[in-house]
């Protein structure tokens, strides 16, 4: 019995590590190119909105009208800051989901491959190092476990910070929608 990798072995692996490179490739240019459409609709937004709003201050007669004006035009300003938050980490939420997924395939593959060289190795080892051949199995199921641990901890330290993300976004519109009301009625 070889201990030697085959040639065949050795390629598929070497494709295998090619095509996970490439995927990881696509998914960061994707997300970048999401990125990039989100900034550009966003810079065009802004420059729209910067125009009709400077008509609306020239056109304005009064201190009164400007104050207005002013409160009218805090609400949506802050609206789509925060769409524009929210949009920013929706994409790059999605982009570390499919890297985790990437990489939760990649070490479940290792995982694999160590397995199956422990038993080749067991299998060839002298007789008598059943104990030490159980002592590294046992020692890659402990390093498994806590993986697995510290990645379920990850996602849910990943769903409550999206979760206040989203409270803490509720709470800016609620205010801002708040001030401008409070302001509008002082005004009027």
């Amino acid at each position: 019995m070889s201990n030697f990798i085959a040639p065949e072995q050795f390629a598929a692996s070497n494709k295998a590590n090619v095509e996970t490179m490439l995927t990881l490739a696509n998914a960061a240019f994707a997300s970048a190119e999401r990125l990039t459409a989100l900034n550009l609709n966003t810079a065009r937004s802004i420059m729209e909105d910067g125009v009709a709003n400077t008509k609306a201050m020239l056109a304005v007669k009064d201190v009164q009208e400007l104050m207005n004006l002013q409160t009218s035009l805090a609400q949506p300003i802050v609206e789509k800051a925060v769409a524009y938050a929210r949009s920013v980490y929706e994409i790059t939420s999605q982009s570390q989901e499919e890297v985790s997924k990437v990489m939760e395939s990649q070490v479940a593959e290792i995982n694999k491959g160590v397995a199956s060289a422990l038993d080749k190795a067991a299998k060839s080892a002298p007789a008598g190092s059943d104990v030490a051949v159980a002592a590294v199995k046992s020692a890659i199921a402990a390093a498994n476990s806590a993986y697995d641990s510290m990645n379920k901890a990850a996602k849910q330290v990943a769903e409550m910070t999206e979760a206040n993300v989203a409270a803490a976004t509720n709470a800016t519109v609620k205010a801002v929608n708040t001030t401008a009301k409070t302001a509008g009625k002082k005004a009027a």
